[in-house]
């Protein structure tokens, strides 16, 4: 029980930064391990079909989302898939355990990946705005690798999320932080001086 609770966050909270990666890698795992053993009917993401569908539809979130003022758009978007991913990521792991019921563990994807959705959703304008733009696509792959981070540790090492969980949540705010507070080096690099606060 345990072990499901702390893998469903994990994927759960790598869905919120990216809807796919995390059930392209429960599916994959689903597919080509006997570590993960999904029911009826979430294996179906790990059929061919649900894992082609998965492939073609990553690039619709990966690209996008490293392009400025295209990348709000692109997490606008995302506001319902993202939390319905998490929900489906969390379910598909409890479906291996029957001591958790769907609902809870639809619940708790949809609070988390919502959540962790959020925190993008609104970090993302300041940091555009206040590097220009140039740090959106540098964000972009950091959150992709902590997204596949998170979902790997999660659907491999489930206890292993106690410890990186916390991490990549302190990492990434603080990134967030520092980045869409001026702080940030890529302005400096680049001979950008940050815009004036208004008096």
């Amino acid at each position: 029980m345990i072990a499901t609770l702390l893998a469903g966050s994990g994927l759960a909270s790598s869905a919120g930064l990216n809807a796919y990666l995390p059930l392209l890698i429960l599916a994959l795992a689903d597919r080509l391990t006997s570590i993960v053993d999904l029911d009826q009917p979430y294996n179906l993401i790990s059929s061919n079909w649900g894992i082609a569908i998965l492939l073609l539809i990553l690039p619709i979130e990966l690209i996008p989302d490293k392009i400025p003022r295209i990348d709000q758009y692109n997490d606008l978007l995302h506001s319902a898939i993202r939390p319905a991913a998490g929900a489906v990521a969390f379910m598909a792991y409890a479906s291996q355990n029957t001591h958790l019921f769907t609902v809870a563990a639809m619940i708790f994807g949809l609070v988390i990946a919502g959540g962790v959705h959020w925190m993008k959703l609104n970090a993302r304008p300041r940091i555009s705005a206040r590097t220009g733009g140039i740090a959106n696509p540098l964000i972009s792959m950091l959150e992709d690798g902590l997204a596949i981070i998170l979902a790997v540790v999660a659907t491999f090492f489930p206890y292993g999320i106690i410890v990186i969980l916390p991490l990549a949540a302190w990492f990434l705010l603080r990134t967030y932080r520092r980045v869409s507070s001026g702080q940030s080096r890529i302005m400096v690099l680049t001979g950008q001086q940050p815009p004036a606060h208004s008096a």
